[in-house]
């Protein structure tokens, strides 16, 4: 309890097993607790029973995402940005912001699903970050999960139920982050929190999982992947030229990206070959002078990936 851990009955009977040599009941450990003022008895709170649950019936067939509010030592607001696997209760990323943007959304949710694979589905609430329909529009991660064939599905207005497992395991968050130093900056939450995820992930037993650790469910079960293939690749090619900073500018995904090929090549006519977010920049000569796969979280395209400008390749002459 001192470390800010769930430590109710189940999971102390839990953790003891190894420990001692005569392991007392749930119940006798709830005796324990509750002679010493640590639990407070409920009889009148709604029994587990009477709840409609719903469970996704494989990892990966729904994550949940949601976001809530922390604040730094110095008590400026931030936010953590949670995935949740529906099924294994398996945390797939957190990540923490001084805000919360569309971009950081997508951004989480590749680098969950590059550990954990694509998921079938994904589940939200109606925050802006996460759906633009109210709008009539679409946001980066409504295009994205579009993209990759995964099913969005939104939870009903005024309805935080509908997101349950991610809402619930908010309070288990911050009820470790609660005990611990407050963070000075966000670095040091994020700290705290890749602390919280291997002890969530890989030691703590969950009572909706039969004591077993959401990783150990995770990695018995098959997986769901998305049900329906990718939306079909955008193939183009685009004449354009390079600027006088030595940069070329592509719409992609409804922003401008811009793309550095280098000084060297400015105000010089060039083909762009785009197969979805893979990009080719060739000269007129056939000459492929730059590669790369754009980020959609970004505007400004990093300078890497480069080819180099001697090495011309036929592959580029046959794209062209």
């Amino acid at each position: 309890m001192a470390a800010g851990h769930d430590a109710g009955p189940d999971t102390i009977a839990y953790h003891l097993v190894g420990q001692v040599e005569l392991v007392p009941s749930v119940v006798t450990v709830w005796r324990i607790l509750k002679r010493h003022g640590l639990i407070t008895p409920q009889p009148h709170k709604r029994p587990r029973s009477s709840f409609i649950r719903f469970e996704a019936s494989l990892p990966n067939e729904t994550w949940q995402v949601d976001a809530t509010p922390w604040q730094l030592a110095d008590g400026s607001a931030v936010e953590v940005l949670n995935f949740l696997d529906d099924n294994s209760r398996v945390l797939i990323n957190s990540t923490c912001f001084l805000t919360v943007k569309a971009a950081d959304v997508v951004q989480a949710f590749y680098s969950g699903s590059n550990r954990f694979g694509l998921p079938a589905s994904l589940l939200s609430d109606n925050a802006a970050v996460f759906t633009a329909k109210s709008r009539g529009g679409k946001v980066l991660l409504e295009l994205e999960l579009e993209r990759q064939g995964i099913d969005f599905k939104h939870s009903t207005p005024y309805h935080p139920q509908t997101c349950g497992k991610v809402e619930r395991f908010h309070q288990t968050l911050k009820r470790f982050l609660g005990k611990q130093s407050p963070a000075a900056s966000l670095t040091e939450l994020q700290f705290q929190r890749d602390a919280f995820d291997d002890y969530y992930n890989h030691r703590r037993p969950h009572r909706a999982l039969g004591r077993q650790t959401p990783m150990a469910v995770f990695n018995l079960r098959l997986k769901a992947k998305p049900s329906h293939p990718p939306a079909p690749t955008d193939h183009r090619v685009r004449r354009d030229k390079i600027d006088s900073t030595g940069k070329v500018t592509l719409r992609y995904l409804g922003r401008l990206r811009h793309i550095p090929v280098g000084s060297a090549y400015k105000n010089r006519r060039v083909r762009l070959l785009v197969a979805g977010p893979d990009v080719r920049v060739i000269t007129d000569e056939g000459e492929l002078i730059r590669a790369l796969t754009l980020d959609p979280t970004r505007s400004y395209q990093p300078l890497s990936g480069r080819w180099p400008v001697h090495n011309v390749l036929r592959q580029a002459r046959t794209m062209s």
